[in-house]
Formats: structure tokens, sequence, C-alpha cells
């Protein structure tokens, strides 16, 4: 496999992901960590992403991150008009980061008067502009790169929450498998967050459909609602299909 065709492997699986080790695309790309790390160095000093520690994270982490770039963008535009409807006045919703929940707040109404509550950073931030509306920043130890909070006093807080909506993207999706993580602390807090709410939509673009990561968040029949950008009545979404589940 050319070096070029390698990076752009790479390049999907992140951006589809959010974030790779670099442990697992040595694996699926049959090649060394070293030539995974160079690849990583180069792609990191291109501005194509963040290096971390044993990986990448997407660039769409970045508090300045143009969501015109954002992977899939005019999927996550579908996902966003669909989701947006679920988010009414008065509403108290816990809601998590991502370029998807980025552009769903881009579509809630500036003078929408809900209530939210998240763990990331950039999302509080964004939603700071609904002047309306009441922004809750659940803080905790914050990752530097993700710029989301985690950690025992974060799943404390939410413990004393009774939200009505959790409004989660996710990384990966499995009809067997359910909502799936690479990252054992955002795991745990969306499973807080989901606990602390009444009911919880996934937002994810159907590129994600099957795609399973090393940790469960949860089951298919704990969620209440699934919105990607295909039709509701969509051949790809045929066995996702609960009896408590509402595909949007």
């Amino acid at each position: 496999m050319m070096k070029k065709e390698r990076q752009m492997l790479i390049m999907k699986e992140i951006n589809l992901h959010n974030r790779a080790l670099s442990s697992d695309l040595s694996v699926s790309l049959n090649v060394s960590e070293d030539t995974i790390r160079r690849d990583l160095n180069e792609l990191a000093e291109a501005g194509k992403l963040v290096k971390v520690h044993g990986g990448a994270l997407s660039k769409s982490y970045q508090f300045n991150y143009p969501t015109v770039e954002a992977y899939a963008s005019s999927a996550k535009q579908v996902i966003a008009q669909k989701a947006s409807q679920l988010i009414k006045n008065d509403m108290f919703v816990v809601i998590g980061g991502g370029t998807t929940v980025s552009e769903l707040i881009r579509h809630i109404p500036l003078d929408t008067t809900a209530t939210f509550f998240t763990v990331s950073l950039l999302t509080a931030l964004q939603l700071c502009d609904h002047s309306k509306a009441t922004v809750i920043f659940i803080g905790g130890t914050i990752a530097k790169t993700s710029q989301i909070s985690s950690g025992g006093e974060v799943i404390s807080r939410f413990a004393d929450i009774h939200a009505d909506l959790c409004v989660l993207g996710a990384n990966g999706i499995s009809f067997n498998e359910g909502i799936t993580d690479s990252d054992m602390e955002t795991v745990q807090v969306k499973r807080a967050m989901m606990k602390a709410s009444k009911q919880t939509a996934i937002l994810t673009i159907s590129e994600k459909l099957d795609s399973v990561q090393r940790l469960r968040v949860c089951d298919l029949d704990e969620i209440n609602y699934l919105i990607t950008e295909l039709a509701a009545d969509s051949g790809a979404l045929k066995a996702y299909k609960r009896e408590r589940l509402t595909i949007i």
C-alpha cells in the first residue's frame, strides 16, 4: 500500500470515529506502529489531525474548527434538522459534543428557553449564543485535547440531574453491540448522562452503522431515538428497529 493511500485511510478512520489508536491502525493497515507514528506526525504537521499519546484525534475537537470542513457535513446538516425538532422550550437537555452536535446547535432557534447541561466546553460556548437558554457546564478534569470534562465529580453531578432528553453522538453503532466508544472515561460519562435523562437520542451519520469500538456504552434497547441522514424506512436501518426505539 502506498503512503498516500495509507494516510487517506488513516484520515477516514479518524474523521469517522473522532480518534484512533496507533496500535489499531497498525493492525487494520498491516504495517508497523513506527510507520503509523510517522504517518500521524506528517499528518499533524500538515494540520490535518491532532497528534496525541498513542494515536490521534480529529481536528473537530478544536474550538476554531470550521464546520464547513467537517467530515460528511451535508449528512450532519440533515441529522441536525431532524434532531432539532426534539428540543422544546423549557426542557432540560443533557447534550454531548462533536461536529454533529455542533451542527444541531446551529439549528436550534436562538430564542429557545431550554436548559442545557454539557461536559463539552465547545458545546457550552456555542450554546451561549442562545440568549434565552440556560447553559450549565458540568466541570471536572478537562482533557486538553478533546476539551471535555470527565471523572468522578462529573458523574456525581449528573446523579442529581433529572433531564427530559439526552443528546449524544456515536463513535460506533451496531445492531448487535449497540453504542460503543474507544475511551473508558468517555463511556462512563455518557452512561451518567443517559442515566440522568428520561430519554436518549443518538445522532450518527449512516457511515458509522455496523461499526464497533472497543467499549460498550449501552444496548440499542436503552435509547429512544436514532437519528441519521437516511429515511426512517431505509433498508440500512431495518436491523436497528426495536419496540422502544424511534428511528427518525
